[in-house]
């Protein structure tokens, strides 16, 4: 088989369907991303994982879900645990941050060895916006706190927890999604903050993240981008299309050198509403 192309896809249900296999097998996806409608049960999911990697003739093709914890899980009781919500460790730092930190890693371990034993290799986790005042309440306790180097602290040690686990983390939204009032999963955000203030807070926490892997040999984590246009960089494109926010943002001032992965292109942000 030639080698894959560079997107992901979901699929319908709880099972392939014939027309989504000889699909798989003829566009040969880097990987697949499993939402709640395919999920159902332990062993269906494992089935399901199988099937997918076996369209493409790959048994290390990634496989991705959402499993943040709190609202957003696609593993929900009575078969999995009820992961609690990123600001709940963020609560607890500011009492106790080396419980908080102890806590974090522990959780993304347990939701990683979930994860792992169902076939799935990769979770789009942790948050690492930075919560403002006016953040959208999409992003709300899925973020960890409103201060940047807390926000570093715990993704850090969410990541390690997830690497432990044996499950490859996604940080999002990179390069954040913290100053946005609107939801990107309905609206194109236009973002007008200074870059001195970006810089200096949303900006910052993925900074942190990155410049622990430059000290370190610790294998990196992938990053998804925000469907955000930054007026004070790009007026015009989002930052998933920007040159200018991928290059002199993500890659350059951040200094993100890992895979980067887009947020999901149904999201009316991306431009695509079908």
């Amino acid at each position: 088989m030639s080698n894959p192309k560079a997107v992901i896809f979901g699929c319908q249900t709880t099972q392939l369907l014939p027309e989504e296999k000889s699909f798989f097998q003829r566009t040969n996806p880097l990987g697949f991303i499993l939402f709640a409608r395919n999920c159902e049960t332990v062993t269906q999911i494992q089935q399901l994982t199988h099937d997918l990697r076996q369209t493409v003739g790959r048994p290390d093709a990634p496989i991705l879900i959402d499993q943040e914890g709190g609202r957003i899980a696609r593993l929900t009781p009575p078969y999995w645990r009820a992961a609690p919500p990123a600001g709940t460790f963020g609560i607890m730092a500011e009492e106790d941050p080396e419980k908080a930190s102890w806590c974090t890693r522990a959780n993304a371990w347990l939701i990683g060895r979930e994860l792992h034993a169902l076939g799935i290799s990769v979770n789009c986790a942790p948050v690492v916006d930075v919560i403002h005042q006016l953040t959208h309440p999409i992003i709300g306790d899925r973020a960890f706190s409103h201060h940047p180097d807390v926000v570093a602290t715990l993704a850090l040690q969410a990541i390690k927890g997830f690497h432990e686990a044996g499950t490859i983390p996604i940080m999002k939204h990179i390069p954040g999604h913290g100053q946005a009032t609107v939801d990107s999963h309905e609206k194109l955000p236009v973002v007008s903050t200074s870059l001195e203030d970006l810089a200096a807070s949303d900006f910052e926490a993925f900074r942190q993240v990155c410049q622990y892997f430059k000290r370190q040999t610790d294998i990196l984590p992938w990053a998804m981008t925000a469907h955000i246009v930054y007026s004070a960089i790009d007026p015009v494109t989002p930052a998933t299309q920007s040159p200018l926010v991928i290059d002199s943002v993500i890659r350059g001032h951040i200094g993100f050198t890992g895979f980067l992965v887009s947020d999901c292109l149904t999201m009316k942000a991306s431009g695509r509403d079908d």
